[in-house]
């Protein structure tokens, strides 16, 4: 799949890196042990820890950490595409498949469909045992926000 038209392969290089800079510099990933890889055109990936602060009462993750790596990486993953606006999230549908206990987890995001105004993508969790344990897709629409304005986002 190729980068979205006006950039080149160094533009779309680019473009990832300031990506992975915007995520590292959001104050809620400060709260989480996390990393993001833009691995491609319509890819993402973030490896992340599951830790004991975040269980509920019965002793594994809570539903918010699924949520939130299942969104980021599915929204990265579509944000690889639109070089110029941020993304929202419109509607994100999730299916929990097993608890995750502590321990290093993957969330891997890939862009399904869509280019203009609205992109749809999906993304996994995967437990260090390699089994999927739960699985989201978002629709994600262009905001009015340059990405160029925003605090961490840093091209070239």
């Amino acid at each position: 799949m190729p980068p979205e038209r006006g950039t080149g392969a160094h533009g779309a290089d680019a473009h990832y890196r300031a990506l992975e800079s915007l995520y590292a510099a959001a104050p809620i990933n400060q709260l989480f042990d996390s990393k993001l890889e833009i691995t491609g055109s319509g890819t993402s990936r973030i490896r992340f820890m599951i830790d004991q602060q975040q269980f509920h009462a019965a002793g594994a993750a809570h539903g918010t950490i699924y949520f939130k790596m299942l969104d980021d990486a599915a929204f990265y993953a579509a944000n690889t595409l639109v070089t110029d606006r941020f993304l929202l999230t419109t509607q994100f549908n999730l299916l929990f498949t097993r608890p995750l206990g502590e321990g290093p987890v993957v969330a891997e995001g890939r862009w399904i469909n869509g280019q203009r105004r609205v992109l749809i993508a999906d993304a996994r969790l995967i437990d260090a045992s390699g089994e999927e344990v739960a699985r989201g897709t978002g629709t994600f629409m262009r905001s009015r926000i340059a990405l160029a304005t925003l605090p961490g986002y840093r091209a070239g």
